[in-house]
C-alpha cells in the first residue's frame, strides 16, 4: 500500500476502529440496545481487541459490577491479575494516578510454596494469598480456570471477600464452566461465556473501566460513534 492510502495517525485509527464497530454492530442487529454508556464502552473495547463480535453477546455483566469496579478503582483498591500478561496490558500509569495497586501473584514464592504443599495449581494458591488482603478487591482472570473456580469456593465459603472479578478465561478444560459458574453466582461480574476469552480482553476490560469511568458526565472519548 502506499502511504497516502491507509491512515497513519494513531488517534485516527482508534477513531475510525470504532466507526467501523458501531457500523457493524448495526448491521448485525439495528436494534441492538446497549444497557448504559459506560457497559457500551466496555463491549465496544472489548471488541475493539479482539475484533469478535460475538462479545456482543457472550459478555455478561452481573450484580452492577461496573460501578463496583469503579468503586474500587475511586477507593484506591487492589487488582489482582492471574497472569503477568494480563497484569502487563493494564494501564498502570492509570492505576498509579488512581492510587490503585496491582499485583500477579503466580511467581511469589508464597504461592509457589503453597501449590507445592498443597498440590494445587499457582493461580489456585495466589487467589488463597490475595485473600488476606483486607483492601476492596477486583480479581481479573483471563487465562486460569482453577483461579476462577477457587475464588467462587472461597466467596461461597465465607473465605475470601472481593467487590468484583472480572472472569474471561479461554481455553477448552474448564473455561467455560467456570465462567458459567461465576456468571451464576452472587460476586458481581464480568464474564465472557463459552470459550472464548483471554489475557489480552482481560485487561482490555479493566481499561475500558478506567477510560470511562466519567462518561455520564463528560462522553465517552469514542462517544462521538456512539448510537443515541
Amino acid at each position: 500500500m502506499e502511504k497516502e492510502s491507509y491512515i497513519t495517525i494513531p488517534h485516527q485509527i482508534t477513531d475510525k476502529s470504532f466507526q467501523i464497530i458501531q457500523e457493524e454492530i448495526e448491521k448485525i442487529d439495528p436494534d441492538y440496545r446497549f444497557e448504559n454508556p459506560l457497559q457500551e464502552a466496555v463491549i465496544k473495547r472489548a471488541i475493539h481487541t479482539t475484533a469478535d463480535f460475538d462479545y456482543l453477546r457472550n459478555l455478561k455483566f452481573t450484580h452492577n459490577v461496573l460501578e463496583k469496579i469503579k468503586g474500587v478503582l475511586m477507593n484506591r483498591g487492589v487488582i489482582y491479575t492471574d497472569t503477568t500478561m494480563a497484569l502487563s496490558g493494564i494501564n498502570k500509569r492509570r492505576l498509579d494516578k488512581l492510587g490503585v495497586s496491582y499485583h500477579c501473584l503466580i511467581r511469589d514464592p508464597r504461592v509457589i510454596e503453597m501449590a507445592k504443599e498443597k498440590g494445587i495449581t499457582r493461580s489456585m494458591a495466589a487467589v488463597e494469598v490475595a485473600a488476606n488482603d483486607s483492601r476492596q478487591k477486583i480479581f481479573i482472570i483471563g487465562n486460569a480456570p482453577t483461579a476462577l473456580c477457587k475464588i467462587i469456593e472461597m466467596v461461597n465459603e465465607n473465605q475470601l471477600e472481593t467487590a468484583a472479578v472480572i472472569g474471561v478465561p479461554v481455553g477448552f478444560v474448564e473455561a467455560a464452566e467456570s465462567k458459567q459458574a461465576l456468571y451464576e453466582s452472587n460476586i458481581p461480574a464480568i464474564a465472557a461465556l463459552g470459550r472464548k476469552g483471554g489475557s489480552n480482553l482481560a485487561a482490555a476490560l479493566i481499561n475500558a473501566v478506567m477510560y470511562n469511568m466519567d462518561i455520564e458526565k463528560l462522553g465517552d472519548e469514542y462517544g462521538r460513534h456512539t448510537k443515541q
